[in-house]
């Protein structure tokens, strides 16, 4: 794993809060500000995010855990079968394994990308010149946080979605509410459109796309793909004993964390999901541990009701339990609670009184779901 540190929250969090440092001071008249402005060099942006990475890095290093008393080997690991895992051609001998691998970010068969040099998550930090015209392929989470980053950096966005909204998980009035932000701030949103082929011409790249039956072209010099990611399950062992995979390549696990063929090997994080998160992550490495310690005399079921998550774009969409779209698919009664935000003296003091907080309970009861 080790993606939060190095490729994921960490450095899209710091490059968000330099974005929304620029956006406030190009919004100081709403302020009272009279003047203000800024000059700054992307490639010291992006040479400030991994200062914040570095800083941040003792609390996973191999240092810390080694303090903590455990044996930590860095090598290419390979399971021999459900008790032996060979690394650096020592043969490791355990009652239990733990798979916690992690993901990379998943790369659709667009015709030609793989002529181009195209950004993902992974090398996206590497760059030190902003893209003139970043194109977006994806309306996720990842998609819609670089999308608005990008954007306030000076860079002409383009996002992409085949869906027929963005955050497309979320409740349809919080995904248009944000849709109708980014196009106000002059990100170019095409929803229910699909990106086809990658084609070079006069030295120009294009990605042709298709959108209700019609083609179109978008002109772009680098294009970012963020449509999800693949669990690292492949290439270790796994396929060789026998473990079962499912979609995404994700390891298929039971209630209690383990595959389905041993009950000794155990799986957490973006591997197994079903959210990939990392705090999530942290929540079922517990119950793999305990699981493992503690089996067969007492097992845990891992618990995914109140998971909370959120989308750091601006404003934030975040959510805990059920949101309508979910209690609607699930069947369940529910009644809804609004309360609209421009309301709220806090949020009109800070100059950000939109959105709202929306709370579903169960029918005729407090219960919240």
């Amino acid at each position: 794993g080790g993606d939060c540190l190095n490729t994921g929250c960490i450095p899209s969090k710091a490059l968000i809060r330099s974005a929304k440092i620029l956006s406030y001071i190009k919004r100081h008249r709403e302020f009272g500000l009279k003047s203000a402005s800024v000059e700054f060099n992307f490639s010291e942006v992006m040479e400030h995010i991994q200062s914040v990475i570095k800083k941040i890095e003792p609390h996973d290093s191999i240092k810390r855990y080694t303090n903590l008393g455990v044996d930590c080997i860095t090598g290419e690991a390979k399971i021999l079968s459900p008790h032996e895992v060979k690394v650096n051609g020592n043969t490791l001998s355990s009652k239990n394994i733990i798979v916690a691998t992690g993901a990379h970010p998943s790369v659709p068969p667009i015709l030609g990308l793989d002529q181009i040099d195209f950004l993902t998550t992974d090398n996206l930090w590497n760059i030190r010149e902003l893209p003139k015209r970043l194109l977006i392929a994806g309306g996720g989470p990842v998609g819609s946080e670089l999308a608005q980053c990008f954007n306030r950096l000076g860079s002409q966005v383009t996002q992409v979605e085949l869906m027929p909204d963005i955050l497309i998980r979320e409740d349809d009035e919080f995904s248009r509410a944000l849709r109708q932000r980014f196009v106000n701030e002059g990100i170019d949103v095409q929803i229910n459109t699909k990106c086809k082929e990658v084609v070079i011409e006069n030295g120009k790249q294009f990605m042709l796309c298709e959108k209700d039956g019609q083609s179109q072209r978008i002109e772009f010099d680098k294009v970012l793909i963020a449509l999800g990611r693949t669990a690292n399950s492949r290439g270790f062992g796994l396929e060789g004993i026998g473990v079962k995979l499912g979609s995404n390549n994700q390891i298929c696990v039971d209630d209690y964390l383990r595959t389905t063929k041993y009950k000794n090997i155990y799986a957490c994080g973006d591997v197994t999901g079903p959210f990939q998160f990392t705090h999530t992550a942290s929540h079922q490495a517990w119950y793999c541990a305990v699981n493992a310690l503690f089996s067969p005399f007492k097992k845990f079921k891992v618990d995914y009701s109140v998971i909370p998550w959120c989308t750091f774009t601006d404003p934030e969409v975040a959510r805990v339990g059920l949101n309508e779209k979910e209690a609607k698919k699930l069947g369940i009664a529910y009644e809804v609670t609004q309360y609209e935000i421009s309301e709220l003296d806090r949020a009109i003091t800070d100059g950000e009184d939109h959105g709202m907080v929306k709370v579903l309970t169960e029918k005729g009861k407090d219960r919240i779901l």
